[in-house]
């Protein structure tokens, strides 16, 4: 079994981004084991919601989706990001 290095302590990310780049997660890192994560503290980013759409726009939004190979659900959450984006830098009306 191969002896790993200890990680340094890091003062910031630019220093860590900085040492990572420059050494092998080989030498500190045993891949053979597996590391438990415990993220229930985390926040959900999103929400699920309930909202009534006309069929026909539904299918050509599947259509776009399709064409652009993603999920019609991503594909309408990227529409709408990029709406609310265009209303927040537009000149108040």
């Amino acid at each position: 079994m191969k002896t790993l290095k200890p990680i340094p302590k890091f003062n910031n990310e630019d220093e860590e981004r900085d040492f990572w780049a420059t050494h092998d997660t080989v030498n500190y890192f045993d891949s053979n084991q597996p590391v438990k994560l415990n993220l229930s503290s985390l926040k959900k980013t999103s929400k699920p919601i309930t909202i009534r759409l006309p069929i026909d726009m539904i299918n050509r939004l599947k259509i776009v989706a399709n064409k652009k190979d993603v999920p019609y659900q991503s594909l309408l959450k990227m529409m709408l990001s990029e709406k609310l984006r265009e209303e927040a830098n537009s000149p108040n009306r």
